[in-house]
């Protein structure tokens, strides 16, 4: 080496990372015509950790704190070079910072449905959506894996392929899990839980440890969250016939506040009046059937009444005659009673 090319050399003093820019997990020391001055400071920070590599190889791993770069604290780059204790020389090396704080609240979500089986629904498409938190734990086992001898790994380049990672360990999950999807949804908490196990292995094969995983949404397609909506309402009417009986008396006011409506509450009565007969016939039936009841005294007048009660299903006098009461009580005016006789008139004639 001339004296010329020596004193244009320059040498490395202190080693250090800022982390001036957001979202870089892994930084190579620019060492492009310097070298190392032996005795020369490593600093290494809180949430960081620094990989020496030598000719291809990783040589040393420092953790957080200050060190004198001697061949006392570089053993391993020492054997590599087969130095001597005696040897000051500067020397040459790549030296690779990392990032070891956590990343915190990175999403994560189902590009495309996820197809698997459910024992209420049969073949579901579901998507899924939540946050997760990691952060590098093994920078040695991170670099010969992922970021190599790149200047610089993003935090956004690695996430692709976690993400990838883990909606492959998601879809493997829920699809031996046999869980109904309403259980699923209604525990997210345990499903979480269940598929955070099988990450956390999968992590640290890339020298990253998942410290946190959630899921804040399950959900799908739109056509069977219709259908589970309707069976939900469904559910909550309980007894069909009391919520029945409900709706036809809520009507009722509803009806007579329209013009013409009381021809149809006139019908509607009408109806009741009929069920009310036939209620009445099937006791009568009833009582009949009793033992001595065909010559008791007191029953035979009393069935002979029911009897009377007891009229035509279609019966239209005695639909007038329940119209004429309700005008005759003030309950109808005069044109509502005679639009509701018109009707049934009309019905009679044909």
């Amino acid at each position: 080496m001339s004296i010329g090319s020596f004193i244009k050399k320059q040498f490395i003093d202190i080693l250090q990372w800022t982390e001036d820019t957001d979202g870089v997990l892994a930084w190579r020391y620019p060492m492009e015509d310097m070298e190392i001055q032996y005795g020369g400071s490593l600093t290494v920070r809180e949430s960081q950790m620094a990989v020496f590599v030598n000719e291809g190889k990783i040589a040393d791993v420092f953790g957080p704190g200050m060190y004198k770069l001697t061949t006392q604290t570089l053993p391993v780059l020492t054997y590599l070079k087969n130095w001597d204790k005696l040897f000051e020389s500067p020397f040459k090396s790549d030296v690779y910072f990392f990032s070891t704080r956590l990343q915190i609240g990175r999403k994560w979500g189902t590009a495309q449905p996820i197809t698997i089986r459910d024992a209420d629904f049969g073949m579901v498409r579901l998507r899924a959506f939540g946050l997760y938190s990691y952060k590098i734990a093994d920078p040695k086992l991170f670099y010969t894996e992922i970021s190599g001898t790149r200047a610089e790994y993003t935090r956004d380049e690695v996430e692709e392929q976690l993400r990838n990672l883990l909606i492959a360990t998601m879809t493997s999950t829920l699809g031996a899990s046999s869980i109904p999807f309403l259980d699923m949804a209604a525990n997210q908490t345990l499903m979480a839980q269940a598929i955070r196990e099988k990450l956390v292995p999968e992590f640290a094969r890339y020298g990253v440890a998942l410290d946190n995983f959630a899921v804040t949404n399950v959900s799908l397609p739109e056509e069977l969250q219709k259908a589970i909506d309707t069976r939900i309402s469904m559910g909550m009417m309980g007894d069909m016939a009391k919520y029945t009986q409900y709706q036809v008396a809520s009507s009722i006011p509803l009806a007579a506040q329209n013009e013409g409506g009381v021809a149809g509450l006139g019908a509607g009565l009408a109806a009741g009046a009929v069920m009310g007969q036939a209620m009445a016939g099937g006791l009568v039936g009833g009582v009949a059937g009793m033992p001595g009841a065909a010559g008791a005294p007191g029953i035979a007048p009393a069935a002979a009444a029911a009897g009377a009660v007891a009229a035509p299903a279609d019966d239209p006098a005695a639909r007038l005659g329940k119209l004429k009461e309700l005008l005759d009580k003030g309950l109808i005016s005069q044109v509502e009673f005679d639009s509701a006789k018109a009707e049934i008139l009309k019905k009679l004639v044909g």
